[in-house]
């Protein structure tokens, strides 16, 4: 197989018994860094995979104490959902923008998104609070603990996106749609994606599921 990929330039320099050639210019793998991307998101798979195990083996183990049907309040769970759907939703128009290379719009579309993650966040935080005041707090039983590490776990992680994205925003307004910061707009892109799936199987998983008898 042929490499039709531009070649970089070469430099000869002068040596007592060969030539020797040297790059003048960085070297850059093409999609390394979206490679690179993909192996992370794989590895948080597995962090993930790890936390529905254990939420498996220990999400009836009630010590007792409330289950799912007790504690779960659907309705306030289906906002959140739809928040945080929402906002995947609206940076995939920040992509669409991007692709026409439309600054303000991207920023718009990227301020819209954050704002839904953080509506999703201070929804999850409420219910958080909520449990913890009915005295059923990570402590109460082994279901509570791994609810907790779960969904807290993915809360994190949205936590995390909402800094990265206000991050790239300023990036954005400062250096404009160049060829990096098209670059990490993709790899946030995935991560927010990511974390969409993942959700999805905590809401079916934990909540619809939890509230069986």
């Amino acid at each position: 197989m042929f490499n039709t990929t531009t070649p970089l330039p070469l430099r000869a320099v002068s040596a007592p018994d060969s030539q020797r050639f040297y790059l003048t210019a960085e070297h850059h793998p093409e999609n390394g860094t979206l490679l690179g991307f993909w192996l992370y998101l794989m590895s948080d798979c597995l962090i993930f995979a790890c936390l529905f195990a254990a939420y498996a083996v220990l999400g009836r183990s009630y010590a007792a104490g409330p289950s799912g049907a007790d504690l779960f309040d659907l309705p306030l769970v289906a906002v959140n959902t739809s928040l945080l759907l929402l906002s995947s939703i609206t940076y995939g128009f920040a992509m669409l923008e991007m692709q026409r290379k439309k600054l303000r719009p991207v920023l718009i579309w990227l301020a819209i998104t954050g704002l839904l993650g953080a509506g999703f966040i201070g929804l999850e935080l409420y219910e958080f609070m909520h449990l913890i005041h009915e005295g059923a707090g990570p402590q109460r039983s082994a279901f509570l603990t791994s609810f907790f590490a779960l969904v807290g776990t993915h809360g994190l992680h949205v936590t995390f996106g909402i800094v990265w994205l206000i991050t790239l925003m300023f990036q954005l307004k400062r250096h404009g749609l160049g060829l990096e910061n098209r670059r990490r707009l993709m790899c946030l892109s995935m991560f927010w994606h990511f974390l969409d799936v993942v959700w999805i199987g905590v809401f079916t998983f934990v909540y619809l599921m939890g509230v069986l008898p």
